[in-house]
């Protein structure tokens, strides 16, 4: 048994697949950071400041003993209180969407690289034992013409 899990884990398709988990999940920190880091306040500048991810309305009751900001996304949500955070949301889309793009690019990239070069044109085919007669007969009619 120990043998067909040393052949499982080292087939190509599997270390392939480690691998790509990994550099996905080293890419996507990268996306995120370049997101909230530098997509989100850009987005923010332009739209007034606003900071997405602090977005959300209050659905439940703030306790009784909550002494904390009404505004802090963070802090409502440890206390308990019912939150509808879409702000979270429209970063995490956002998140997704340059992700895909990214990736998209990516892809695209490789696949004009591993394209094969343009083959050169192919030469005309070599005219038919009949063309070439009546190419022949043709010139001789044209040299017999005044």
């Amino acid at each position: 048994m120990l043998q067909e899990f040393k052949a499982f884990i080292a087939r190509g398709n599997v270390l392939d697949l480690a691998v790509a988990v990994i550099i996905g999940a080293a890419f996507g920190t990268i996306v995120t950071s370049f997101t909230e880091d530098l997509v989100m306040p850009i987005i923010g500048l332009f739209s007034g400041g606003i900071d997405f991810t602090g977005l959300f309305v209050v659905l439940g009751e703030i306790p009784a003993d909550y002494t904390g900001s009404p505004t802090d996304y963070e802090a409502l949500k440890k206390a308990g209180v019912a939150l509808f955070g879409y702000g979270k949301f429209l970063t995490a889309l956002i998140n997704f969407i340059i992700i895909a793009f990214v990736i998209f690019l990516m892809v695209k990239a490789a696949n004009k690289a591993m394209a094969p070069a343009p083959a050169a044109p192919a030469a005309p085919p070599e005219p038919s034992a009949s063309e070439k007669l009546l190419a022949e007969i043709r010139d001789e009619l044209k040299k017999g013409r005044p």
